[in-house]
């Protein structure tokens, strides 16, 4: 199967690393928003949408950009969002970004809202909805560093890789 995995996640939570380590693992590539913006001819949401179809014609993980719901109907794509307890994503920010608590407090609140009015705006949905994904990782619980091994084991259970 040419697996797409699709991964949203709340600001702070390790997401990346877990993309990072899984892509490593499955010689597969990352796009994030960056990678995402390069490819668009022109910045408008419908451009976004073909770069992103594009992309999930092979096997890649793609972070954010309303993913989840662009490639909902395929069945090689696989929906994950990842959250953590607040605590621990202010830790992690502090840490990453050498920031105060409460600069890092607020850049969570401030990237969790943008990321909430852009995917309503585009898809009409409620970020984070349980509906939308196949599977819901919380690092608080899991450890980041054992969310790659538990997709990982799933994946081939499954069959998928």
């Amino acid at each position: 199967m040419k697996l797409v995995i699709t991964m949203s996640r709340r600001y702070g939570t390790g997401a990346s690393r877990i993309a990072q380590e899984l892509s490593e693992r499955l010689g597969i590539p990352v796009y994030d928003k960056v990678n995402v913006e390069e490819e668009m001819s022109s910045h408008t949401y419908d451009s976004e949408v073909e770069v992103i179809k594009k992309l999930a014609e092979n096997p890649c993980i793609i972070l954010g950009r309303c993913a989840s719901e662009i490639l909902k109907d395929r069945r090689n794509a696989f929906n994950i969002y990842v959250c953590a307890d607040k605590e621990d994503r202010i830790k992690r920010i502090m840490e990453k970004e050498n920031l105060s608590r409460e600069e890092a407090s607020a850049k969570i609140d401030r990237t969790d809202q943008e990321r909430a009015d852009y995917y309503y705006e585009h898809t009409g949905k409620a970020w984070g909805d349980v509906n939308n994904y196949h599977m819901i990782l919380n690092t608080s619980d899991l450890g980041v560093e054992n969310c790659a091994d538990i997709l990982m084991k799933y994946f081939e259970r499954k069959e998928y890789i």
